[in-house]
């Protein structure tokens, strides 16, 4: 999709860094939310970032902007997958997307990540199918 380029340029723009608690170490399973991947694309573990706050994503990043917009798009395909939604492929959507992560990113830093870009997939996406129930 030629959305997540625009969707990066959008959250290029947005800083993150504030001061917070090193990360948790923990074990996690290799459940992994990003089923297409590009030979540049870092991937998370699904369980790991869906219960990230905007924050501890940054952190999770390494404070790095393409490695923190990876996980804005896992976390993207996932809720679009969830909901049966379909991201359309435009320059314009994809500024809207990425307008509406930063401006709700921004405002509330301790805010999940997940429900952020679901809200955004919600806004900018069109209903396909059913949504996937596991």
């Amino acid at each position: 999709m030629n959305l997540y380029p625009l969707l990066a340029a959008a959250l290029l723009a947005a800083t993150f860094s504030l001061a917070a608690p090193p990360p948790r170490p923990q074990q996690q399973p290799e459940v992994l939310a990003h089923p297409k991947v590009d030979a540049d694309d870092k991937v998370y573990p699904l369980d790991q970032i869906v219960t990230a706050s905007v924050h501890d994503a940054w952190l999770l990043s390494g404070k790095n902007e393409e490695a923190f917009f990876d996980i804005v798009e896992q976390l993207a395909q996932l809720s679009a997958e969830k909901r049966g939604i379909s991201l359309p492929d435009n320059a314009a959507a994809g500024k809207r997307m990425g307008e509406i992560i930063k401006q709700k990113a921004r405002a509330d830093r301790d805010e999940l990540l997940y429900v952020i870009v679901d809200q955004a997939v919600r806004a900018v996406g069109t209903k396909t199918t059913a949504p996937v129930k596991k």
